[in-house]
């Protein structure tokens, strides 16, 4: 492991936040996971996400409409600092039943701002 032992090890822990606040539908839960702004490119288009951009709504409409949980796949540290960590990831998105809905490949940039880790940036494939 390198030098950021425990840098890595809150970038880990904030996604780990990050997915049980999404797949708890816990909107305050999920914005604490964030560094605003935060950034997502996903399907050709770049988001400045904050504070409140994240509505319920959003759980019953369009890719999250028949969407019931998500699972990391796989993350793995491609570079670490003192206030920052890349991570590659993979997370499955699946139906209540079980059945998937499809894999995506993903970056994730999580930082440290004022003593907060917390998602940056992030370039999705996901739609």
């Amino acid at each position: 492991m390198s030098n950021f032992e425990a840098q890595i090890a809150a970038a880990m822990a904030v996604t780990d936040a990050f997915m049980a606040a999404f797949n708890a539908r816990d909107l305050p839960a999920f914005e604490q996971t964030f560094n605003f702004p935060s950034v997502r490119l996903a399907s050709n288009t770049l988001t400045l996400i904050e504070p409140g951009y994240h509505q319920p709504q959003m759980f019953e409409k369009g890719p999250l409409s028949d969407w019931d949980h998500s699972a990391w796949e796989r993350r793995e540290v491609i570079h670490a600092g003192t206030d920052k960590v890349h991570l590659d990831t993979r997370f499955t998105r699946y139906r209540k039943d079980g059945s998937v809905i499809g894999g995506f490949e993903s970056i994730y940039v999580i930082t440290c701002e004022d003593g907060h880790w917390g998602v940056k940036a992030r370039s999705s494939f996901a739609p």
